[in-house]
């Protein structure tokens, strides 16, 4: 009697403790949005410039920024070790916000550009 009641026991203490609990109830989702979104690129030459970003690249990353919300991109070109030993950089950068996404994709053009023509006139 002792056995069967010890084996009813393990039975129904096992079955207690193997419920699953609804995972689902437990948890929310929300949406996730990127704010105040920095870009900073660094580059050693013309090719560089042409291959590490393109214009869709930029749109695509900025139609997932959150409506009115600060934005910046930067283009650091490296140049040569200067005769006091320093490498030489020119920095471009642009803010904005995703109000005027059509003015901040501009911009990024124009220094995109600027750094193109940057190496290309060294």
């Amino acid at each position: 009697m002792k056995t069967v009641i010890t084996i009813i026991g393990l039975l129904i203490t096992t079955l207690g403790f193997s419920q699953t609990n609804n995972i689902e109830a437990n948890f929310t989702t929300q949406d996730t949005k990127i704010r105040n979104l920095n870009v900073s690129v660094s580059v050693d030459s013309a090719e560089d410039v042409a291959s590490t970003f393109n214009m869709k690249d930029i749109k695509t990353i900025l139609n997932e920024v959150a409506d009115n919300e600060d934005v910046s991109f930067e283009i650091t070109c490296n140049g040569d070790v200067m005769s006091n030993g320093a490498k030489s950089t020119v920095s471009y950068r642009v803010n904005g916000n995703t109000k005027d996404i059509k003015g901040f994709l501009k911009s990024v053009k124009k220094i995109r550009k600027a750094a193109i023509k940057y190496y290309n006139n060294k």
